[in-house]
């Protein structure tokens, strides 16, 4: 085996939404960047698949817009739910003053070969597939850049600076040794397919109901089924056998009941375990964590990918420069944080309210469930049903590609 060694101004590990959202955007700004993807592909079922309209709107400022909506996707103006026996409408979404006021449901493996695509029309892009970054490169208390493993050998790659958007299991932050705050989930959630039918509603459906919760994204031949328990219940529920698996999915969900059979093994259902937590600094001199490696995001609402992407942006635009004209300083570092903790804040502390007071009493109990009086507000008041949907589908702090980034490529 061989030991390679390369060097570029910017090195990313991880190619999911923010890893790749920045490579882009770097590459876009005439950084010389590499993106580190530890898998072969971006075949990866049961990621979050969820476009968010900032995103979409930020696609638009790039001029890519229209080429990516002909990749394959659902749109969604409105989320509903049942709660109770109860529909609900918790997010309307035709309100928003965006080009494309829905949210596109489209599987993350599309989205990413989409960005890898375009990231490659710029010479200073490289991404390496099957590279899993295993350690940090450091010199003089600086980081200088990351080793990893590939099939050909180790790889070591120098770099002006690392940035660690490697996921909720990031090894860059743990290598880097950051103070991790953990938040804490409720729940955890079993991910699984079923077939879809014509006559099956059209929407993504939220099902809560005594004690089981369901979310059900339309992919047009078959349903992605996400269904929640408390945390750290995957072997008390295995222990009851899949038959009565089966029992919990017709009761929440009865137009299903017919085709659970599907599911006949244990292994046909993936466990998500939830995990919310936060660094407290996301920086060394040399070192920048994004994304989930900065702050893991619950499933509630689908936001995470929203806040990776607008980290990307927000990191671009303030760090493309400096990395192009070789004067990157650690101040630099800490603006980008500045910029997305109150964004991760605030978004953390939604997820954890509706966490304690609705998912943690629902999944505990066999009584009907109740929607808690401030989703009831949202829900009912008409000049409070608007926020929900800026929640979701914009969040906290947006961010807008800079004109520089914009013009970069024209």
């Amino acid at each position: 085996m061989t030991r390679e060694a390369l060097e570029t101004r910017c090195c990313i590990a991880g190619g999911g939404p923010a890893g790749m959202m920045l490579g882009y955007l770097l590459a876009r700004g005439g950084v010389d960047v590499v993106v580190l993807e530890k898998h072969g592909d971006f075949l990866r079922d049961f990621r979050g698949d969820t476009i968010h309209p900032s995103t979409m709107e930020a696609l638009h400022e790039l001029g890519l817009l229209e080429e990516f909506l002909k990749r394959p996707h659902e749109k969604a103006s409105v989320f509903r739910m049942w709660v109770g026996g109860r529909e609900v409408t918790l997010a309307d979404f035709s309100h928003l003053p965006l080009r494309c006021p829905y949210i596109a449901f489209m599987p993350q493996w599309e989205f990413l070969n989409f960005l890898t695509e375009q990231a490659r029309r710029f010479p200073t892009f490289r991404l390496l597939m099957q590279a899993e970054a295993t350690d940090l490169v450091e010199e003089n208390g600086r980081v200088v850049g990351l080793s990893a493993r590939t099939p050909r050998g180790e790889l070591d790659v120098r770099a002006d600076l690392v940035v660690g958007a490697d996921g909720r299991h990031s090894t860059v932050r743990q290598r880097a040794g950051f103070v991790v705050d953990d938040i804490g989930a409720p729940m955890d959630v079993l991910w699984m397919r079923l077939s879809r039918r014509p006559d099956d509603p059209h929407s993504l459906l939220g099902r809560f109901d005594r004690g089981h919760g369901l979310i059900m994204i339309d992919r047009g031949d078959y349903w992605q089924c996400g269904f929640l328990i408390r945390k750290g219940g995957i072997d008390e529920l295995r222990s009851r056998g899949l038959e009565a698996f089966h029992n919990d999915l017709r009761q929440i969900a009865p137009f299903i009941g017919g085709r659970v059979g599907e599911l006949a093994s244990w292994d046909q259902i993936k466990l998500l375990t939830v995990v919310v937590d936060r660094l407290r600094t996301w920086h060394r001199p040399g070192l920048l964590c994004i994304g989930d490696a900065a702050h893991a995001m619950s499933p509630v609402g689908g936001v995470g990918i929203n806040l990776a992407i607008q980290d990307a942006i927000a990191t671009a635009n303030l760090l493309a420069a400096p990395l192009r004209e070789r004067r990157l300083s650690e101040p630099d570092l800490a603006a980008v944080q500045r910029r997305r903790m109150f964004a991760a804040r605030v978004t953390q502390r939604v997820q954890v309210t509706i966490h304690r007071q609705f998912l943690s009493r629902m999944l505990g109990s066999n009584r009907p469930a109740t929607l808690p009086w401030f989703m009831r507000l949202m829900v009912n008041v008409p000049f409070l049903r608007r926020l929900p949907a800026r929640l979701i589908g914009v969040g906290i702090r947006p961010e807008h590609v800079r004109p520089e980034l914009r013009a970069a490529a024209q």
